[in-house]
């Protein structure tokens, strides 16, 4: 493999921060993290483009960073999708078997999973992402891989991820103006948990949430298979907000205290603990308890897990997940929320942080960066020769393309 086909690239577009994630594939199938680069998001509110310009800088300046420690330039992106405009929905798609000795071929599992795709949407909307959970051949359901065997029907069960036309393609026109290709569009949820769940917990079932800074991303997997998503619209910046006006102070220094003394139960604070607390319009600094900002934050955690356990239970999962739940994202971070979540949902609850990758793994093993380096880990399982050269020329993907034809033949 030449050295300018290796690379894949993931963009993370959030609310608090834009995050690229520069990954070499080795000759060996792993793969390493080269370049991370991370700037402050602005113009962006739950994922949604609201201030094109400052949006595009943002992300200038974090494609930047990531080439500056990589050593490469990044000629396209893999883009993570987020925002409330994210919408899951199950479908079924049935086809008879065309083929002679009515044998399955890849052909009609590509007609059923058409056949699945074939809904009707709403105006404004397009089909993200189509995964199909299982298949179903005259009546014997549960199978994964059909192709090659022998049946008169084939059914297939499939998630559709829809999205908003205009919030995607407003996305994808920052990345454009900042100038970067999209070779490809991937939901955030599908992205993190691509670094941060283990096949054995997709198998027995597991809820993953993704706490961002505008939203909490939800994704359901049972059998191997995705079977529900879902956007809450609160995130972490929702914390930031409930302690500037709690404590009366700017909202940046409100976001420092969060970090360094926030808790999210505020029975795991040391009644005698105290912090000093910036003040607004020139006043000297106050000192209190540091359970005070802990009573502020307890309600809004809460919060969050309520309407999440509230989302399994109308999607019916409730009793599904064996494997308990995977906190991840910059929310995760906070101490106490592992602690409030196992009180609310009674289920196993860990922090998940990004693994399968090598290189600079201390430096992105953070669930902040789940989403980002998921983004490239699906990129590497997922890769077409196109979107493996994102780091190439137009002349490399052309000699990359010839280099494949002549191997066929000889």
């Amino acid at each position: 493999m030449a050295r300018n086909e290796r690379y894949l690239i993931g963009l993370d577009i959030g609310t608090s921060k834009v995050c690229t994630v520069v990954g070499e594939m080795l000759d060996d199938g792993g793969l390493d993290v080269i370049g991370l680069g991370v700037a402050e998001s602005k113009g962006l509110k739950r994922g949604v483009v609201v201030n094109l310009e400052a949006a595009v800088d943002s992300i200038k300046k974090s494609i930047e960073e990531a080439e500056l420690m990589a050593g490469v330039e990044i000629g396209a992106v893999h883009l993570g999708i987020s925002g409330p405009h994210i919408k899951g929905f199950n479908s079924r798609g049935v086809v008879a078997v065309a083929g002679k000795n009515r044998e399955i071929t890849r052909d009609d599992v590509r007609r059923a999973i058409d056949a699945a795709r074939a809904v009707s949407l709403p105006n404004g909307r397009e089909i993200l992402h189509v995964l199909p959970q299982d298949f179903v051949v005259d009546e014997q359901d549960g199978i994964g891989a059909p192709v090659g065997m022998t049946g008169a029907r084939l059914e297939v069960n499939v998630h559709i991820v829809t999205g908003s036309v205009t919030s995607t393609q407003n996305l994808i026109a920052c990345v454009n103006r900042a100038g970067v290709e999209v070779a490809d569009t991937v939901i955030g949820q599908l992205a993190a948990a691509e670094a941060v769940i283990t096949p054995d917990e997709k198998e027995l079932g597991v809820a993953m949430l993704d706490i961002g800074g505008g939203t909490a991303d939800l994704a359901i997997f049972e059998r191997g298979s995705l079977w529900h998503t879902a956007v809450i619209a609160v995130g972490g910046d929702h914390f930031t907000n409930d302690i500037a006006v709690g404590l009366r102070m700017p909202i940046p220094d409100a976001e420092k205290i969060k970090r360094r003394a926030g808790c999210a139960l505020s029975a795991m604070v040391e009644e005698d603990e105290t912090i000093e607390v910036a003040s607004v319009g020139g006043r000297r600094p106050r000192v209190m308890a540091r359970r005070i900002l802990s009573e502020i934050v307890q309600p809004r955690a809460e919060e969050i897990f309520h309407l999440v356990w509230d989302e399994i239970s109308k999607a019916g999962y409730e009793k599904s997940l064996n494997s308990g739940l995977v906190l991840t994202g910059g929310g995760a971070i906070l101490d106490g929320m592992s602690e409030i979540a196992e009180q609310i949902f009674d289920l196993p609850i860990r922090r998940g942080s990004p693994v399968g990758v090598g290189g600079m793994a201390d430096h992105v093993s953070n669930p902040a960066y789940a989403s980002a380096v998921g983004l490239v880990l699906y990129a590497h399982r997922n890769r077409s020769p196109e979107a493996a050269r994102a780091g190439g020329s137009a002349l490399t993907r052309m000699v990359g393309r010839l280099r494949t034809v002549f191997k066929e033949f000889f």
